[in-house]
Parts: structure tokens; C-alpha cells; sequence
């Protein structure tokens, strides 16, 4: 029961992380012009390299920091002050409108994954988790709530015009605002850790 409660709150933590309004908006504009099949294959793309460099990042997090000698508590800090700068930006109507021509080509790795889904506070918050986890059971929790946050991410884009449909740009706008709420949390949690930490 533990570890389902651990998954669930780590996995939402992820989901918000990627910003999935902010993705949904680009891929809206990015395959106006595109058929469901072309539609489909993007999402899949898109969420498998989400996942993918969610993955490596998770694993390499640790050996990083001691090849450059960064501590972990700096990185925390320096991963939350990102954090909230994107937090900060998701409250602007702009960044919550990313928009892509309908003719841009392949979006799915650039600008959908990167740098929209694994921005750097994105992936600097990841590569904090991986190098923070400890055990086989903490890993295994860790991998499968990036496994998650990927399914998320393609159900989204696969669910998109619907969404769109269901909620219009204005309710995307909002939902990229309550996301940007959740993320300066989640942010002043991760740089209080990193205070806390390295003043003891």
C-alpha cells in the first residue's frame, strides 16, 4: 500500500513536471495539417523519448555529480530555482500558448519533447530524484513513475483534439496557470530540501 501511494504521488509529480497543457497547446498547432495516423505516430514518439531520456537521466544522475564534483544539495537548489522560473513562465499567456507552424516537419523529439516536455528544470529535477533514490525498491518506484509520466504524456496528445474540444484554449490556458501553481510548490519544496540540507 505504501508503494502504491509512493508511485501515485511521485507519478503526478512527474506528469506536472512535463507540462502537459504547454505540450498539448504546441501539438494542437504543430498537426493542424496532419491525419490521425500521422497524429498517433507523433504522441507514441514523443512519449518514447520522454520516457527515454527520462530514463537515462534518472540512472546517470548520480555518477554526474561526482564526475563534476557538484554537490547534491547545490544541484537541488539550483534544479528548483529553474523549477520555478518555468512555474513563473507557464503564468504568462504566451508560454502557455506555444505555437508551431502547421508545416514546421518532424516536432515530435524537437520542440515536443525537448525542450517543451524535458525542459531543464525538468530534467534537472530528474536527475535530483535519481541520484536521491536509494534500493532496489526506490528505483524500481522511481523507473516505473517515468514509465507513467510517459503514458500520460501520449494519452494526453493522443486525447488532444477532444481536449480541445472539451476545454478550448481558454481552459488549456487555465490548466497551464494551475500547473504553473503545482510547479512553484514542488519548486520551493526542492530548494528548501537543498537549504535544509546544506546548512547541516
Amino acid at each position: 500500500m505504501e508503494f502504491l501511494g509512493q508511485f501515485f504521488s511521485l507519478a503526478v509529480k512527474l506528469f506536472a513536471l512535463v507540462t502537459p497543457p504547454v505540450v498539448l497547446s504546441a501539438f494542437l498547432s504543430g498537426t493542424k495539417n496532419y491525419d490521425a495516423t500521422q497524429k498517433k505516430n507523433t504522441a507514441l514518439r514523443t512519449s518514447v523519448a520522454v520516457l527515454t531520456l527520462g530514463v537515462v537521466l534518472y540512472l546517470i544522475g548520480e555518477p554526474l555529480f561526482s564526475i563534476f564534483g557538484v554537490t547534491l544539495d547545490a544541484f537541488r537548489i539550483g534544479a528548483g530555482a529553474l523549477l520555478f522560473l518555468t512555474a513563473v513562465s507557464l503564468m504568462n499567456e504566451t508560454a502557455s500558448h506555444p505555437y508551431i507552424p502547421p508545416d514546421a516537419g518532424e516536432i515530435s523529439i524537437v520542440p515536443l519533447a525537448i525542450p517543451l516536455a524535458m525542459g531543464p528544470a525538468t530534467i534537472g529535477t530528474i536527475m535530483v530524484m535519481g541520484a536521491t533514490d536509494e534500493g532496489y525498491m526506490a528505483k524500481a518506484t522511481g523507473l516505473l513513475a517515468l514509465a507513467a509520466m510517459a503514458l500520460g504524456i501520449y494519452l494526453t496528445l493522443r486525447c488532444a483534439g477532444r481536449v480541445e474540444r472539451l476545454l478550448g484554449r481558454t481552459g488549456i490556458s487555465v490548466l497551464s496557470k494551475l500547473t504553473g501553481l503545482l510547479l512553484a510548490a514542488i519548486a520551493a519544496q526542492v530548494v528548501f530540501s537543498g537549504i535544509r540540507s546544506f546548512l547541516r
